[in-house]
């Protein structure tokens, strides 16, 4: 993933939806009623685990070859190293599966090139190159089918190995937020190791043999595996234009017709536009419900790839309340493991997945196949902060109490989440008969609970009862059966 992303997230909240030409609701279908997903950022990046030369390497720990400014010989080098003897594809999708996901993105080539899978357009692969020997994309794939879960998989247009590719050095100091800055790409001047590597030049004439080697793997990977989607990134360079990801976006669609784009394959940011079929705003939550279909993708500690010393976890509560939000607004969530060298997911990751599989197994219905209602929250409280700069995003306390509440919409239910827990009745001024005179309250109940709840409809508010005991540690979901007139 890429660092210090603001200028991509104002303007990809900006963006309208540019259709591909096979773009259709019946082709979005399950991914409209999916709506959580399982990241994974997994590679040889993983093996230094952020430190590199007996130093710890502050940034993000997939992007270690750009920040700690690895020469490509000696980050080959860490190919004989990746054995990991603890991966096991079935675990993975096992605990994806147990707390609720519903589809599995893998980064299947990251920024440094390195494929999880056999590919004959190089030997920079865990085929060739490591003593591993296994194709890790085959095997998450087949667990994945076994599980009923969609296998995805994340592809890069950013690239540092490939011999086509040349670091950029060739760049002015400028304000990253700038109109010059934006108007060269949005990515052209943060710093400058991140100039360097985050927007690397195609060498002259070579252009058409990089689009080539990736069109080549890309069709490997559609035939081979049959992802459900291709979630591209890094299409923020500069030698890469709306254009060309348009032009790659028709060319895979003939492949598989079926197939889903996110929007980073074809960004256009002169004009706020972007192909593809949904958008992808980054550690970070919209404010409000978009007019396009949006995904917010999010790690669960500071980094992407495995850091050993990252230790700014997020707790359970912050992660679920994230999800009950972004279901509110009508995004997708896809939320980020990294896993470890040996191929063990850290216990943290474990722990985390471990409370969402609890909550999920009693308030699910609230998020599957739920839309946004006519509006997406009532109270005070909204949970606003950037993760790239919140260094201390652990120790973050969240103020929210049961009149903090969250809507989504099923059919003829209204899901009424209460992000704290009610102490004592619960009064919803979105249900009253004032603000919804269009509704007919038939019957409420608490998801998990078995205790009758009582309430009263009056105009200005929906007052409802709260159970003794607690069906679940956060987020409590009121069911409201209704009959609109």
């Amino acid at each position: 993933m890429k660092k210090l992303l603001a200028v991509l997230i104002v303007l990809s909240m900006q963006c309208s939806q540019i259709e591909t030409p096979t773009t259709s609701d019946e082709r979005m279908k399950w991914w409209d009623e999916a709506r959580f997903g399982m990241f994974i950022h997994w590679g040889l990046y993983s093996i230094p685990a952020g430190v590199w030369d007996n130093k710890e390497v502050d940034e993000l720990g997939e992007w270690i070859m750009a920040y700690a400014d690895i020469p490509v010989d000696d980050y080959r080098e860490l190919a004989a190293q990746f054995n990991p003897e603890k991966f096991s594809a079935t675990e993975w999708v096992e605990m994806a599966k147990d707390a609720g996901m519903k589809y599995l993105v893998l980064t299947t080539r990251h920024h440094d090139g390195f494929s999880l899978f056999d590919t004959k357009a190089t030997d920079w692969d865990v085929m060739d190159t490591t003593p591993f020997k296994r194709d890790v994309v085959k095997e998450l794939k087949e667990a994945c089918d076994k599980a009923g879960i969609k296998f995805c998989a994340y592809y890069s247009i950013l690239e540092w190995y490939h011999p086509a590719m040349e670091l950029n050095t060739d760049f002015e100091d400028l304000d990253p937020f700038s109109d010059q800055a934006i108007e060269g790409g949005a990515f052209t001047s943060i710093d400058t190791t991140w100039r360097k590597y985050g927007n690397v030049k195609v060498k002259d004439g070579r252009k058409q043999e990089f689009i080539d080697f990736m069109k080549f793997q890309l069709r490997e990977l559609i035939e081979n595996y049959d992802p459900a989607i291709i979630w591209f990134d890094g299409g923020w360079v500069d030698w890469w234009t709306p254009e060309d990801g348009k032009d790659l976006l028709e060319y895979l669609s003939s492949l598989n017709p079926d197939l889903i784009f996110n929007n980073r394959a074809g960004e256009d940011f002169e004009n706020d536009t972007w192909y593809g079929d949904y958008g992808t705003p980054e550690q970070t939550i919209p404010d409000e419900g978009l007019d396009y279909r949006w995904e917010s993708c999010m790690t669960m500690n500071s980094t992407w790839g495995y850091k050993s010393f990252d230790q700014n976890w997020k707790s359970s509560q912050m992660l679920i309340i994230q999800l009950v939000d972004i279901i509110a607004k009508g995004g997708n969530f896809l939320l980020n493991v990294g896993p470890m060298p040996d191929g063990s997911l850290p216990q943290e990751s474990m722990d985390r997945l471990k409370d969402i599989k609890d909550w999920m197994a009693i308030n699910g219905e609230s998020i599957y196949g739920t839309t946004m209602w006519k509006r997406y929250m009532e109270g005070n409280n909204e949970l606003e902060f950037e993760y790239y700069d919140s260094p201390d995003v652990a120790s973050i306390k969240l103020p929210f109490t049961a009149q903090d509440i969250r809507f989504s919409k099923k059919g003829n239910t209204i899901y009424a989440t209460c992000l704290g827990w009610p102490e004592e009745e619960v009064r919803i001024k979105s249900l009253g008969k004032y603000q919804s005179p269009e509704i007919r309250i038939e019957e409420i109940s608490m998801l998990g609970s078995n205790e009758g709840i009582t309430w009263e409809q009056n105009e200005n508010e929906l007052v409802v009862s709260a159970p003794t005991e607690k069906p679940c540690k956060y987020a409590f979901v009121y069911k409201i059966t209704i009959d609109e007139i």
